[in-house]
């Protein structure tokens, strides 16, 4: 369960971490108050669950409470990245030198937590780490043991300070360690931990998701689970099946996470975009199939459907009479490509001819044609 900014940034300052004065407004009016008793140039932060907010104009300067609350004004009720905005995180503007990466998160391939660092803040540790690989340092921590003093220590070489602040990073760091043992978190992320203009630390952004399977545990955090789900995501929960957004044009639903992963890799080499990643799962039934097909057939994105199934539990019937019914309640007239082997098949193949649905044997040659119904051709 992801945290808001501000929630992170309440939680962190109780663990003695230095995050910048500030509060979160739910109102232009709320926004002018905080700004007015800061007494400063303020940050205006959209609170949303999504990254890169501030490429897409989430993240906006105020030099009095006047222009705070003008700001939040068009902020609040907008929309960042097909996110809704409620509310902001007004604080004080930073005066800032320099700008590190650091966080603490779970490396389930050593089962392990690590701690990541790098002197470049601001970039997405994905992108660090596939153009600056040697940018980016990795150190283990033992989970029963948690972190310890000297990587503090090695934190400060990695970023290029003195040991005049090896005393500072160690409380940064073993503050981070307690969060994440504490609230059961996956990640505990500071992108960018800033080095101010007269020479301070601070967590300029804080970011934490909580381990949905430990929420039973924490009361608090139960009642807000599920808010970072956008309303398709609710809806693919609700009925069982993963979805995910993308930005592409070519709607994709298998079977499988596997498949479902290779099929939008050759989409994506064969010149065309997904527009999701839509899992449904083993032993799909006529419902499930149905609810995934009508976000897809609904979705204002999406040009053409391209199903791809390998029928062993998931019956190839089943999958055809969902297509079927998500059509005639949704009265969509999309371009529907259907690629389907394994168990029912035969009967799924004549359901779907009997509705003027194409079926195809060949990946390759469902892929092309759903990439040509594009118009990515």
């Amino acid at each position: 369960m992801k945290l808001f900014e501000y929630e992170a940034k309440d939680i962190v300052r109780n663990y003695g971490i230095p995050v910048p004065r500030g509060r979160v407004a739910c109102s232009p009016s709320e926004a002018y108050s905080v700004a007015e008793e800061l007494g400063c140039s303020v940050a205006v932060k959209s609170q949303v669950l999504v990254g890169r907010r501030g490429l897409a104009g989430g993240i906006r300067f105020a030099d009095n409470p006047e222009e705070a609350k003008r700001v939040a004004g068009e902020l609040i009720g907008s929309s960042i990245r097909g996110v809704r905005v409620d509310c902001v995180l007004v604080e004080e503007k930073m005066c800032i030198s320099r700008e590190y990466y650091l966080s603490l998160t779970v490396d389930r391939g050593i089962r392990k937590p690590v701690l990541l660092v790098s002197p470049l803040g601001g970039v997405e540790v994905e992108e660090l780490v596939k153009e600056h690989p040697e940018a980016l340092m990795k150190i283990e921590v033992d989970p029963w043991e948690g972190v310890k003093p000297f990587m503090a220590r090695w934190v400060c070489g990695k970023l290029g300070l003195s040991k005049d602040y090896w005393k500072t990073m160690w409380g940064i760091v073993s503050g981070m360690w307690r969060v994440m043992r504490d609230l059961d978190a996956e990640l505990v992320e500071f992108n960018p931990l800033a080095m101010t203009c007269d020479g301070g630390l601070v967590a300029l952004d804080a970011k934490i998701i909580v381990d949905d399977n430990s929420l039973y545990r924490h009361r608090d955090f139960l009642e807000k689970a599920g808010r970072e789900y956008s309303e398709l995501e609710a809806v693919a929960k609700r009925y069982g099946f993963s979805y995910v957004e993308l930005d592409g044009n070519i709607g994709v639903m298998c079977n499988g996470a596997g498949l479902t992963m290779a099929t939008m890799d050759i989409v994506k080499q064969f010149g065309g975009r997904p527009a999701n990643f839509l899992d449904i799962g083993g032993g799909a039934s006529r419902e499930r199939v149905k609810e995934a097909m009508k976000i897809l057939l609904k979705h204002p994105r999406v040009k053409v459907v391209l199903v791809n199934i390998f029928g062993g539990i998931t019956r190839c019937d089943e999958v055809a009479n969902g297509v079927v019914e998500a059509i005639r309640e949704t009265g969509a007239e999309k371009p529907i490509v259907v690629r389907m082997l394994g168990t029912n098949e035969e009967e799924g193949r004549r359901i779907l001819m009997e509705n003027n649905i194409p079926m195809y044997t060949g990946l390759e040659e469902a892929i092309s044609k759903a990439i040509e119904l594009a118009g990515e051709v």
